[in-house]
């Protein structure tokens, strides 16, 4: 969100920045879920395309969403923290989780000027 965030929605209400912390880590640095890099950048997109009510389609955020995470997946080589972190940290490998970060914010930048 904050990697993002600001440039593609403009001043984010501190709320707004607060809101993806926990899930940093997987959710609450457990590894066991997402990615809190691909997690963030589905949160702007969401932000970006998501339905106020139920009687707009949820389908340009759902479309946007799975691309992400497929690029996301293919080019990281997971989507779940505990992978992420093994194969950022393994030999060859990206080195830190701020270099996911970026690469992940690079990975929605490409798709939203699509």
């Amino acid at each position: 969100m904050l990697a993002v965030g600001e440039y593609v929605l403009g001043d984010l209400d501190p709320r707004m920045a607060r809101m993806p912390t926990a899930f940093a880590g997987g959710v609450g640095n457990t590894e066991q879920e997402m990615c809190g890099a691909l997690n963030g950048g589905v949160m702007i997109i969401g932000a970006l395309y998501g339905r106020t009510s139920l009687e707009e389609s949820d389908l340009p955020a759902l479309r946007l969403a799975t691309r992400y995470r497929e690029q996301f997946a293919v080019e990281i080589g997971a989507t779940r923290c505990g992978t992420v972190r093994e194969r950022t940290h393994a030999q060859g490998g990206l080195g830190s989780c701020a270099l996911v970060v970026e690469r992940a914010a690079q990975i929605l930048l490409e798709l939203l000027d699509e």
